[in-house]
């Protein structure tokens, strides 16, 4: 019996681990070139790529159109701060969301929507900063049970301290995100996207 349990317990950790890889070669390609974009039409491109996708696979193409639409926010805000961000940030919320209402148990989306909420903050889009620091918050807890050393829920909890004014708390999470990136597995189907935001710090 305790055989069994284990092989299935082996299974549905596997299961979890790929939940994330495409079976379309060509879409598992453009989420490997994620950590290469180096502009914001990079970004737009893989946006374009994942929204548009004629896929089975529908939740991971709105999570990854999200990612880019996420990733190319968070590049605007290093590089033209100027100018407002609160459209992208908006879209990357309405596709993350969409991937969570067929995934309701994906820590990584659970963590992603949460990361949307900080940046919300971030990029003073928020009329209430407090309430979207308390959603951020909730869906960090949520994907806290179900992911382990995910170096995305790592920067989410570091921006979570940030944003608190827990100065000390957000230094080691942001060192131990590096780790984390520095760690990850790029063989295990788990998503391996956000290396950027190391250089964001």
């Amino acid at each position: 019996m305790n055989k069994l349990l284990f092989i299935l317990s082996f299974f549905v950790t596997g299961l979890c681990a790929n939940a994330q890889t495409f079976s379309d070669q060509a879409l598992q390609q453009s989420v490997q070139q994620l950590n290469e974009a180096k502009t914001d039409g990079d970004y737009d491109t893989l946006f374009k790529t994942f929204s548009e996708a004629k896929t089975s696979e529908k939740w991971k193409a709105n999570y990854y159109a999200a990612v880019a639409m996420y990733l190319k926010t968070y590049f605007l805000l290093k590089n033209t701060p100027e100018k407002p961000l609160g459209e992208f940030n908006e879209i990357a919320k309405k596709l993350a969301t969409q991937a969570l209402a067929v995934e309701k148990n994906n820590g990584e989306v659970n963590t992603l929507l949460g990361l949307i909420h900080t940046q919300k903050i971030r990029i003073v889009a928020s009329t209430d900063p407090q309430k979207e620091l308390k959603t951020a918050i909730g869906y960090m807890t949520k994907a806290d049970t179900q992911l382990k050393n995910s170096p995305r829920l790592t920067f989410l909890k570091a921006e979570i301290a940030e944003l608190s004014n827990n100065k000390a708390e957000a230094i080691k999470l942001h060192q131990k995100e590096v780790h984390d990136f520095n760690a990850t597995d790029l063989t295990s189907g788990s998503p391996n996207w956000g290396k950027q935001l190391i250089s964001i710090q």
